[in-house]
């Protein structure tokens, strides 16, 4: 039971301290008002710019309502989080461009190279309405780390944390775009921070970089041409007309965030969770195709990378070797490994890797 003559300022500014001792760069508070999220998120599901997400539809307007949520929710915790690895020097923007230009490269989103994000946000998060409970009593709260229908952004930027960039992704002054989010949904009447102001201006140097032409306007995503989409979301063949245009990015892809002014703030994290594990920033698309379903899921046990399962581990890699081709590389070793799978029990592994061979002028 909360206690009845709780300071909700002095509470607020308490959460934030805490929010830091447990690693989060930066905790925001908003009121739950999203109503100016609601057109945009009704065109953007209309349009089908979702793609096979369906749980982004399911919900309809509840992702912009949390207080239908989570009902009783009159306040949301923002927590931020940053992911660079701790040993990410000040030039890891160009040693980045320089991997993605590599064929022969597998090219794996710096986020997903380390722990599983959901677990360590979520622990803290939970660790955090904890301390809160020790401090006033018992209160209503949900932990959300983009794990339901929650308008991260949205919220973000409604806390001040953030603008949401023309990438749709949240921006900040201090740290770019390379963090986390996460929320913490309660019932608390804690006092709301102001939002910022948008500072991306004329700058379209995200849009400009797409290499699918995802971004098809300023704060406007198609999904279903994203990369990051096509190699964790979508659950079948990667479209013929996309193929190409993957190169060598193996799950995800940080082209928009590489190519953003306001990333040369991005910081590392305090963290060892986010450290470089299976050696996954300087690994060749041979090696990690030749890992058999069993060394996959050994090794990324406790990855964000493992959800996606072996077989669409495959799929994504048999293209990234097809277009070493198309880059003029075509050694007998990435061949030897297509042709390796090319019985594979899956089809859909099976006709990647047919295509693949095709670029390589071989069956």
């Amino acid at each position: 039971m909360i206690e009845t003559d709780t300071n909700f300022s002095a509470l607020a500014l308490a959460i934030k301290a805490w929010g830091r001792e447990l690693g989060f760069a930066e905790v925001r508070i908003s009121d739950t008002d999203l109503s100016a999220a609601e057109e945009g998120l009704q065109a953007w599901l209309a349009a089908g710019h979702h793609g096979d997400m369906d749980y982004m539809a399911a919900h309809g307007m509840k992702r912009a309502r949390p207080a239908e949520l989570v009902p009783g929710t009159v306040r949301v915790i923002t927590a931020r989080m940053d992911y660079l690895p701790r040993n990410a020097g000040k030039d890891w923007r160009p040693a980045e461009e320089r991997r993605a230009g590599d064929p022969s490269a597998a090219v794996v989103s710096i986020y997903a190279r380390g722990r599983d994000y959901h677990k360590v946000l979520r622990g803290r998060l939970q660790q955090l309405a904890q301390r809160i409970e020790g401090e006033i009593g018992t209160f209503g709260y949900r932990v959300f780390t983009d794990s339901a229908p929650v308008m991260e952004v949205a919220l973000g930027a409604r806390s001040g944390t953030g603008w949401r960039g023309k990438h749709t992704l949240l921006l900040n002054r201090e740290a770019g775009s390379m963090f986390f989010l996460g929320e913490l949904f309660t019932d608390l009447p804690l006092p709301v921070d102001a939002p910022v102001s948008d500072h991306c201006g004329q700058c379209s140097a995200c849009i400009d970089i797409c290499p699918t032409q995802a971004i098809i306007g300023p704060y406007r995503l198609d999904a279903r041409r994203c990369i990051s989409y096509l190699t964790i979301e979508l659950k079948g063949s990667i479209p013929l007309e996309l193929r190409s245009l993957i190169g060598n990015r193996v799950y995800g892809c940080d082209d928009c965030q590489l190519a953003c002014p306001w990333n040369k703030f991005a910081q590392p994290s305090g963290l060892p969770d986010f450290d470089v594990r299976n050696g996954l920033d300087n690994a060749s698309m041979v090696e990690l195709f030749s890992w058999s379903e069993e060394e996959f899921n050994r090794r990324l046990e406790g990855s964000p990378i493992r959800r996606i399962g072996h077989e669409r581990w495959l799929r994504n890699i048999a293209v990234g070797l097809g277009n070493a081709a198309r880059h003029g590389v075509s050694l007998p070793e990435i061949v030897a490994a297509l042709r390796a799978r090319a019985d594979h029990p899956s089809a859909m592994v099976r006709e990647h890797v047919a295509w693949a061979l095709e670029q390589h002028h071989t069956v």
